[in-house]
């Protein structure tokens, strides 16, 4: 009889279905999310995307649209429109369609990043032959790009002579810049001169949009050694060439529908400070006017690290960034228990992808780096669907607890029932009796309440912190009572199954109705309980409640099961009694017993303020 016991309580302490439940619930909503184009690596992510606090975002590509089109060049002191004619021979253009990595294929597509196809694209809607332009200047040697300096160059051939083109960011090359030409006229660049053109990109960038210097000079010789400090020296002031990214058009109502479930949204680009501010504007990352919240790299460089992580919270939008910076960015907000998702797509993003808590990277830009070191994959590129995968793992999270909920709560009144029967001296449920419960109520109930749908409203809560977890939230407290409230139903209806049915005045028959009833009592019960915890505090009087199909089904299913020992050939083979209408009404309702206790207790706690 120990021996009984003993197995009877392992049986029913141990919710043997728990781990392979979470990790289906994962595993589902990982297809879910690859259906919204979010590809996700490693199956933990799934759960830490929907605690996200902080979306620390690129610009170019998941903001906007990735899809420069030049819109104002500025030489010879004036702003022109892109509709203006422009020589083949003048120097702006030169040096924006030589200082570029394009490729040009099948005679007129083009393949490279999106800023550089932008040039191409605008010299071809000059009418200008730009493969017969690359072969009459053909390069010879070249500085590649690179985040610190943010110029790149080439050296190309130029009759007897060399032509070095070099574009960048309008700062940085005026610092390399000594002389100017206006009208074809090659004069030294005086002071006001250049803060005039610093004025003029200014006022670009206040337009939104992105703006490259352009330079070049002659030289009459190669390069021993082609590097910065010798090829990008002595430059001649060309132009600027402003050029647009549209930002994308679901990006704004993304970035709302995040600020609305508390999400901070934080810009990153290495685009200049006064367009990055417009950009950010525009999508609503930041108040107009709140100059005071972007922060260039720059001046990030000149805060230490203690001050830094006491004032990250004042800063949304960063500027004339390296890969660099976003570590340091992410390290703060991590100082501050926040949970942070960073984007990226470049090799040097890398380091900052791995220190985020979920690192997110560009399946059409990215490189194989930047996805290896992912927890996952935007396959759009979208910011959009980051704000979609926080959804849907806040979705996971929930119905992770809905299932730890009901299994949990559904063991601690097993064991409560087990315990109290052996302690009262009463017959107790066999063990092949609570492994048929555990067989049908632990498996399609509980699968099923991982696929509910997203809750009305779950993009309304705010996160839920760095330090929750699955039984936070009042869930703890929940599995204790409702355990508890299902143990009190299930040794009622065995006290009521003594004085109830045909064979009262027999007790040797009266105890094994009693024990079916009890038997059936606790299975059914689940089945009922399976419904109250599709919401952890909310009512199931509502709407939606019956809206998953799945669920639907595997409660119908479940019941037909449980229900199916008494059938005449099962009730020797589970130790049970046929039972009479009145003894099914008790088992009946003591289940709606079940679902209004429940319901009675989470009304008191909305009005108390504890949900």
């Amino acid at each position: 009889n120990m021996f009984l016991v003993a197995v009877s309580l392992a049986v029913a302490a141990i919710p043997e279905g728990l781990p392979a439940i979470v990790t289906i619930i994962l595993a589902l909503g990982t297809q879910t999310m690859a259906k919204h184009k979010a590809i996700v690596r490693k199956l933990p992510a799934v759960e830490t995307l929907g605690a996200t606090d902080i979306i620390c975002s690129d610009k170019t590509g998941t903001l906007t649209q990735n899809r420069m089109t030049v819109e104002k060049v500025f030489y010879d002191k004036k702003l022109h429109d892109n509709s203006e004619s422009i020589s083949e021979n003048n120097p702006a253009l030169l040096a924006m369609t030589l200082a570029n990595d394009t490729k040009i294929e099948n005679g007129g597509d083009l393949l490279g990043d999106p800023t550089e196809t932008a040039l191409i694209q605008f010299a071809f809607d000059q009418n200008i032959d730009v493969t017969d332009l690359l072969e009459k200047y053909k390069r010879i040697q070249e500085v590649p790009f690179d985040s610190e300096r943010k110029l790149m160059s080439t050296v190309n051939k130029d009759g007897e002579q060399y032509f070095v083109a070099v574009k960048g960011a309008p700062d940085m090359l005026l610092q390399r810049v000594t002389r100017i030409e206006n009208g074809g006229q090659v004069e030294p660049i005086t002071d006001k001169q250049k803060q005039n053109i610093l004025a003029q990109n200014k006022q670009m960038a206040q337009q939104a949009l992105r703006v490259l210097g352009l330079a070049y000079k002659k030289v009459d010789q190669l390069y021993t050694d082609p590097t910065t400090d010798n090829v990008e020296q002595d430059l001649i002031f060309a132009g600027l060439v402003g050029m647009i990214d549209p930002e994308r058009g679901e990006a704004k109502a993304a970035v709302a529908e995040a600020k609305s479930a508390g999400i901070r949204t934080v810009m990153i680009t290495g685009d200049h400070q006064t367009t990055a501010q417009a950009i950010a504007e525009r999508l609503g990352i930041i108040e107009k006017g709140q100059d005071s919240r972007v922060l260039t790299g720059a001046e990030l460089d000149k805060l230490d690290d203690e001050y830094f992580k006491q004032h990250v919270g004042d800063y949304s939008v960063y500027a004339r960034v390296s890969p660099e910076h976003k570590v340091r960015i992410v390290k703060a907000w991590q100082a501050n228990d926040k949970i942070v998702a960073m984007t990226g797509d470049g090799v040097n993003d890398a380091p900052s992808l791995k220190q985020a808590d979920i690192g997110i990277g560009m399946g059409i830009t990215g490189t194989e780096v930047s996805k290896g070191a992912s927890d996952m994959v935007l396959a759009d590129d979208n910011f959009a669907t980051i704000v979609e995968a926080v959804k849907q793992g806040r979705k996971v999270f929930s119905n992770i607890q809905k299932a730890i909920l009901y299994l949990m709560s559904c063991n601690v009144g097993e064991v409560l029932t087990v315990f109290m029967m052996t302690m009262l001296g009463w017959d107790i449920l066999a063990p092949v009796q609570l492994l048929w419960i555990n067989l049908v109520t632990d498996t399609l109930p509980a699968i099923a309440l991982g696929v509910e749908p997203v809750e009305v409203g779950i993009m309304k809560r705010k996160p839920r912190g760095k330090k929750s977890n699955f039984f936070s939230g009042g869930v703890a407290s929940s599995i204790i009572y409702q355990g508890i409230l299902e143990g009190i139903l299930v040794l009622g209806a065995y006290q009521i199954g003594l004085h109830v049915g045909p064979h009262v005045g027999d007790p040797s028959l009266q105890h094994g109705d009693a024990l079916t009833m009890a038997f059936l009592t606790l299975g059914l019960i689940q089945l009922f309980h399976a419904i109250n915890s599709k919401y952890v505090h909310q009512s199931i009087f509502r709407p939606h409640t019956f809206s998953n199909k799945w669920f639907n089904g595997a409660i119908i299913i479940a019941a037909v099961i449980m229900a199916a020992v008494e059938l005449p050939f099962m009730t020797k083979f589970f130790d049970v009694t046929e039972l009479d209408g009145p003894q099914w009404l008790v088992i009946l309702i003591a289940g709606i017993l079940m679902v209004l206790i429940v319901e009675i207790v989470k009304f008191c706690q909305r009005k108390m303020g504890k949900e």
